[in-house]
Parts: structure tokens; sequence; C-alpha cells
């Protein structure tokens, strides 16, 4: 039974490289998860897709954010990167690639969910921007996010006008640096994930 070669998504990572609860295995049931999930994709012809109102707001403004953020920053004119990257390992889309580092955008539900205080960011995101770095060669990131105003159709409340606010109330930016012993241990992690694959393959045969 032939498939593609396993190679994981930038924005899946974060699902394969969790720690299994016990030392005497080498995926977590999470990994293991993401793997069955993929194989069934590659055996049945379908995607699995996630749909929420978080997701949909990301994805219509996604445009409006990049422009937000590109003339907040004085970047002047920048489009949103299409090119799909990949290599032996993994593979991926980042949303911005500039000259000194790659950027990921994220828009953010309302003011609640805006990480206005935090100083830290999900390790998901910290490893989903590694493996861009990587594909890209790049050594620098950033995880930024946008406050924009939700979409009328999808706006469950009240709607809230965030436009005429100070860009410090709107954009919030998390910085990285490539990290090679990460990408080293994603890569062995792969080995892993196909090798389970593999057997799983065996089961159905």
């Amino acid at each position: 039974m032939e498939t593609k070669e396993f190679k994981i998504r930038c924005s899946a990572i974060g699902q394969i490289m969790t720690n299994p609860r016990s030392k005497s295995e080498t995926l977590s049931q999470t990994c293991k998860s993401y793997c069955e999930q993929w194989l069934k994709e590659q055996l049945y012809g379908v995607q699995k897709h996630i749909e929420n109102k978080y997701l949909s707001k990301g994805i219509e403004v996604e445009a409006l954010a990049l422009d937000y953020y590109s003339e907040a920053k004085g970047l002047g004119f920048v489009l949103q990167n299409t090119e799909f990257f990949e290599d032996d390992f993994l593979n991926g889309t980042p949303d911005l690639i500039l000259p000194e580092y790659v950027v990921d955008m994220k828009a953010s539900w309302d003011c609640f969910t805006f990480p206005l205080f935090e100083t830290d960011v999900d390790k998901k995101y910290w490893m989903q921007l590694q493996g861009y770095m990587h594909l890209t060669g790049k050594r620098k990131a950033k995880l930024v996010y946008t406050l924009q105003n939700t979409p009328d159709e999808l706006e469950w409340n009240e709607p809230t006008d965030y436009e005429g606010l100070d860009e410090v109330l709107r954009i919030k930016e998390f910085e990285f640096e490539y990290d090679a012993e990460f990408i080293e241990s994603l890569q062995e992690r792969v080995i892993l994930c196909r090798d389970y694959i593999e057997n799983l393959k065996k089961q159905i045969i």
C-alpha cells in the first residue's frame, strides 16, 4: 500500500513534538493520533477540516491585518507570501518573508483574546516559526498578533470598533531566533513518525 512519505506541516509541528508520558514510549498519544489522521487522509483522499469562528475571522481579515501591520511598521508595500516551501522533513507556507526575518500573522478574536500583557507564547507557535525559519533560511522570526474589527457576519455580540485605537493596543510582536538543536530533534521525530505510520499500514494489509 503506497502513500507519499510523511512530512510535517509547520503549523502542526507541535502535535508531533509532545513528549510521551512514559519513558518506555517513543511517541506520545497526541503524536500517534496525528500520524493516524495523516494516514487516513492519504488512504481516503480527504483532508480533515476544522472550522470555528476564530479561524474564520483569521481568514477573512488576513489581507487587512497584513496591510495594517506593514503600514504601522513602515514596511512599505508588501505582499503576502504564497510560495510553498518543502524539504525532506517538513513543509509550509509562511505568511510574510522579509529580508531579515519571517513572519506569521495571527488575528485575535477580540481585545480579550489579544495578548496585550503576555510575555510568552504558546510553544506550538514557536515551533511553527522554527520550521518556517528552517525552510526559508532565515535566522529570525516574528509572531505578530493584530486586533482587527470582526466582520459583521461573524460578530456574535455588539460590534466593537478598534480602528481608532493606537497601534500599541492593536499590534503585539514576539521575536524568536533559529534553534538548530530543535530542528535536529524535529527531524528525528519525523523519522519515528514514519516508522509508526509504516507499522499502521501493515495492520491493514
